[in-house]
């Protein structure tokens, strides 16, 4: 166990005690909770590659964890209306659509060791502002905030469009390399 799968592990670990922070309108603890999280996936990425800690666990670990965050954050968001429905279920379609693609590849036992697309990394943090931006402006009532939540959104749904885009084509790709079956 790393000291990058360690951080992972806690950003996981840290997913109820966030999504628990919002349900009962802790908006500032849950600012603080949410920036850590967000802020420990880019930590533990440097660390990994910068002291050649990556680890196998790690290519599974760390995504894991991005996605049951973001998931859980704009399942809660959009339950209580800060966010719109159909961008909740534009980002838990992608990434059910990233996981049920992985599982067919395994399925048919086609090796695949993840590895993020530049556009999956742009998504993740446009998705990552866009929720600490909708928290931040609860946790201080900010005014005028949204005019840039307006901007946010359509930004984290083009990337997340786009980025959903460039794993299926990349999953069809692999699929259509297999042997057909004789």
């Amino acid at each position: 166990m790393t000291l990058p799968n360690m951080i992972s592990l806690a950003r996981l670990l840290s997913v109820p005690f966030n999504v628990w922070l919002i349900m009962i309108d802790q908006w500032r603890l849950a600012l603080v909770v949410f920036c850590i999280a967000g802020l420990s996936d880019a930590v533990d990425g440097f660390l990994a590659k910068r002291f050649g800690m990556q680890s196998r666990l790690g290519r599974y670990l760390d995504p894991i964890a991005d996605k049951v965050l973001l998931v859980s954050i704009f399942i809660v968001l959009g339950v209580q209306e800060q966010l719109p429905l159909w961008l909740v279920i534009l980002v838990v379609s992608r990434d059910l659509l990233i996981v049920g693609g992985l599982f067919l590849l395994y399925v048919f036992e086609q090796p695949y060791e993840p590895k993020p697309f530049l556009l999956s990394k742009i998504n993740t943090a446009a998705q990552i502002i866009l929720a600490a931006f909708v928290i931040a402006t609860l946790a201080f009532s900010l005014n005028g905030a949204a005019v840039y939540i307006g901007f946010l959104i359509p930004l984290a749904a083009f990337t997340t469009i786009a980025s959903g885009t460039e794993y299926l084509i990349d999953w069809w790709r692999r699929m259509n390399r297999m042997e057909p079956d004789q």
